[in-house]
């Protein structure tokens, strides 16, 4: 069998009641991010540079609050959420509220590559970031009219979170998993967190083990949804513990986001990929824009059981 074969890249957009008017972008944003992260491995390029790649692409798309089109805090300001890890390793590199930095995802791997730690956060974060000369960009650069209105809204971060998980509005954490052709599996987060969110809010994006983990004996997953949820069950460990345990990643993602549910009534999704290539997209919001490249087939979906492929150019 030829082990290029096997290469297999997923992506999300964000696990949340996806309004119809921003239901095609969404779908749009994720199947560009997710050809964008397979071309990298197609070219042998490697699981990391696959989902940093796929991540950036979200990242930069307004669409998606990570990166450009973020949500603001209860000050207006841009905090981003991001993580990096390699499977192969599991060394692993994160930020937490950074301000106003385009791509938190390549800032997470440069903790990663060039610091002997793994996590920097707010104002360390910036000063690394400055020092290796990645450029801060302004607020009204990340920010989209559509955010600034909405954050005027609703002033507090109470109403925030209900109204996003009980009549459940704007969330969307972005994220990618991939195995590449040598059998290496990585994951990637990022987000800007909750609108109106407490200054230093943390939610679960760039905690290791919750927001995202990859472990060659297991598998790579990239979480999203209501974060305090996500880390009081350190969703992305739950599921690859599944998965150590012989389940499927699909029944894995299924009996942990349900577990999530049960036990502390949290809503959200996760994309999985294990060493040998099998994948799941799942989630328990009403929506999640996903994709997934393997053997040049896309597949794509936005409503719960929805499975669309579609066959890419050679």
């Amino acid at each position: 069998m030829d082990l290029k074969m096997s290469a297999v890249l997923v992506v999300h957009g964000g696990a949340w009641a996806i309004p119809d008017e921003l239901a095609k972008a969404s779908v749009d944003g994720v199947k560009t991010a997710a050809c964008e992260g397979f071309s990298v491995l197609k070219r042998g390029g490697s699981s990391l540079d696959a989902v940093e790649a796929a991540v950036r692409t979200l990242e930069d798309n307004t669409v998606f609050n990570a990166g450009h089109g973020a949500a603001l805090n209860t000050d207006g300001e841009v905090e981003l959420d991001a993580i990096v890890m390699d499977g192969r390793t599991l060394a692993c590199g994160a930020v937490s509220s950074v301000q106003n930095i385009a791509n938190p995802v390549s800032l997470a791997r440069a903790v990663m590559e060039k610091t002997s730690h793994v996590m920097l956060t707010s104002r360390g974060a910036n000063q690394f970031a400055e020092s290796i000369g990645v450029p801060t960009v302004p607020t009204d650069k990340l920010v989209t009219e559509y955010e600034r209105k909405e954050w005027e809204k609703q002033k507090t971060y109470v109403t925030g979170v209900m109204e996003d998980f009980n009549s459940q509005w704007a969330h969307d954490t972005v994220g990618a998993v991939a195995v590449d052709s040598a059998g290496n599996v990585a994951c990637a987060t990022s987000t800007g967190g909750i609108r109106n969110k407490m200054v230093g809010r943390v939610g679960d994006s760039p905690i290791i083990g919750s927001g995202g983990y990859a472990d060659n004996f297991s598998g790579a997953v990239s979480c999203t949804g209501h974060g305090e949820s996500i880390l009081k069950v350190t969703l992305a460990r739950l599921i690859l513990s599944h998965i150590e345990q012989g389940k499927s990643v699909a029944d894995a993602s299924r009996l942990s986001l349900k577990h999530m549910g049960d036990r502390v009534r949290g809503a959200g999704g996760a994309i999985v990929v294990s060493p040998s290539g099998q994948w799941a997209a799942t989630f328990t919001t009403e929506r999640m824009a996903w994709a997934a490249v393997e053997h040049d087939v896309l597949w794509y979906g936005l409503d719960p059981n929805e499975k669309i492929q579609e066959k890419l150019a050679q």
